[in-house]
């Protein structure tokens, strides 16, 4: 299923794609697209059922804003230097071990808002990103396997970065990573039964217009399993939560120099095969 939130920001209701391609509303029948909906079987089943019979009312998409494809996200855990040949372009060793950090999930917009370039930013970035939903609570997981089952289902990340404020200010990542509106996500949560090998899709990201990143998660250091798995030895997973899982070469920080980092008035678009496609236009915070 193609499950997505239509509105209004802080009021947008659940719907959901058919297999034609018809805008369907889900609000009669859940609340939400959040963890509670996509821990309970029994209901995702009912939305199913539904959508097969045709029962769903549609929504006329006209001048309807998609927001966040999900909602109460409980945390964003996010992979570092995760693809072979973007490690490769930045110069970095390949990790032994995932490099983990975290955004705060206030900075998850909708796939088509603005986004913002932080006051005093001179070097912001794109980065296009495979995003795991969480759909069971994941702790000690022992195989790829186990940690595959407790995937809900993919949807399309912009893991957007400020690289002086990530790298050069002293500290942790964090500060380049949690400036408002730096992780657009959608249009679509696209439920795990459609997507049958996460290691077979292929991404990429243009900036006006010119194609800037063209990668697959084949090249991924570490697998969307192994992710799963190993990030529930260092902390519980919960329905809901969200994991971003690196970003293939092609960015501006791995660029020469004067490397084209975003401006106000650029404008990003960017896709993942089978999970949809964004567009944002950046503007000055």
């Amino acid at each position: 299923m193609k499950l997505l939130r239509v509105g209004t920001a802080g009021a947008e209701r659940p719907a959901l794609l058919d297999a034609g391609g018809v805008l369907r509303d889900l609000s009669a029948l859940v609340p939400d697209i959040d963890g509670t909906l996509l821990a309970d079987e029994a209901a995702l089943d009912r939305v199913r059922s539904a959508a097969d019979a045709g029962d769903l009312p549609v929504l006329d998409p006209e001048g309807l804003r998609i927001g966040p494809p999900l909602g109460r996200i409980g945390k964003v855990v996010c992979i570092g230097l995760n693809y072979h040949d973007h490690a490769r372009e930045t110069g970095a060793e390949p990790p032994t071990e995932p490099v983990l950090f975290l955004k705060a999930p206030d900075t998850v917009v909708g796939p088509y808002d603005t986004v913002l370039v932080p006051r005093r930013s001179v070097k912001t970035d794109w980065e296009v990103e495979l995003a795991v939903v969480i759909g069971r609570t994941a702790r000690y997981l022992e195989s790829t396997e186990e940690a595959l089952a407790h995937v809900a289902g993919y949807a399309v990340a912009h893991d957007v970065s400020e690289r002086e404020f990530q790298i050069e200010r002293g500290g942790t990542w964090d500060k380049g990573k949690n400036c408002e509106t730096f992780n657009p996500l959608g249009p679509w949560l696209v439920t795990a039964d459609e997507v049958p090998d996460p290691q077979r899709l292929d991404l990429r990201l243009w900036v006006n217009g010119e194609l800037q990143q063209d990668g697959t998660t084949a090249e991924q250091i570490f697998p969307v399993g192994e992710v799963v798995r190993y990030l529930s030895h260092f902390m519980t997973l919960y329905p809901g939560d969200v994991i971003n899982t690196g970003t293939p070469a092609g960015v501006a920080l791995g660029r020469a120099e004067p490397k084209p980092y975003l401006r106000g008035g650029d404008v990003v678009e960017l896709e993942i095969g089978g999970l949809g496609k964004q567009r944002q236009v950046f503007a000055d915070a």
